[in-house]
């Protein structure tokens, strides 16, 4: 089993990466919350890895941090969900706001996500509803290994909500929070991002 790989960023053709690792090439499928955060074709990756083994190929998808990659594997685990949409919910929505869906019960959400209907969304809330929230409940842990305290990941989910809600795409959102202190409230963060925004545009 391939769980972590370490290389240098070939290429980038959403959803699908190429990373060398000491001349070998792997091509990594990754969702869009992963690829927004990547660093620039020639720099080094770290990626937390799940090999899927079909009849048809080898397959491999690649996570910026251990909760997404824990996300994909429960979402793998629901009757009807292929890696393809779990992707697209890990695309669609941040490990955080996936498991605030989850626990208020929003199929709205859900459904907002290319591929994922009604039917989709409610076998989703009703067989992650006793899961997320157990698999996230340390903290969000990063591709360095380090640990995000929950209260610093809701406010960072926050900020992306109020963005998200304001019209901003996820790629424009998360762009906006880079260089936000670790601590950073959710009003001043909200507000810091906001005047990048203002000059990126």
């Amino acid at each position: 089993m391939i769980g972590r790989l370490s290389g240098t960023l070939l290429e980038k053709n959403p959803p699908a990466i190429t990373v060398d690792v000491h001349g070998l090439g792997y091509e990594v499928d990754v969702p869009m919350s992963t690829f927004y955060n990547l660093p620039a074709n020639g720099e080094k990756v770290t990626l937390f890895t799940h090999l899927a083994i079909r009849e048809d190929g080898h397959f491999l998808y690649g996570f910026g941090s251990l909760d997404e990659r824990a996300a994909f594997r429960q979402l793998l685990k629901i009757s009807g969900v292929g890696a393809r949409t779990a992707l697209a919910v890990l695309s669609g929505l941040s490990v955080n706001e996936l498991a605030q869906a989850i626990a208020l019960q929003e199929a709205g959400r859900l459904t907002k996500i290319p591929g994922i209907g009604k039917k989709t969304a409610e076998r989703l809330l009703l067989e992650l509803r006793d899961k997320l929230p157990k698999a996230f409940s340390g903290g969000a842990k990063t591709s360095a290994g380090a640990t995000v305290p929950d209260a610093q990941a809701d406010n960072f989910g926050d900020i992306l909500g109020a963005l998200l809600a304001l019209g901003y795409n996820e790629r424009e959102a998360l762009g906006a929070m880079k260089e936000l202190a670790p601590e950073a409230p959710v009003a001043d963060g909200i507000r810091q991002a906001l005047k990048r925004l203002s000059k990126a545009g």
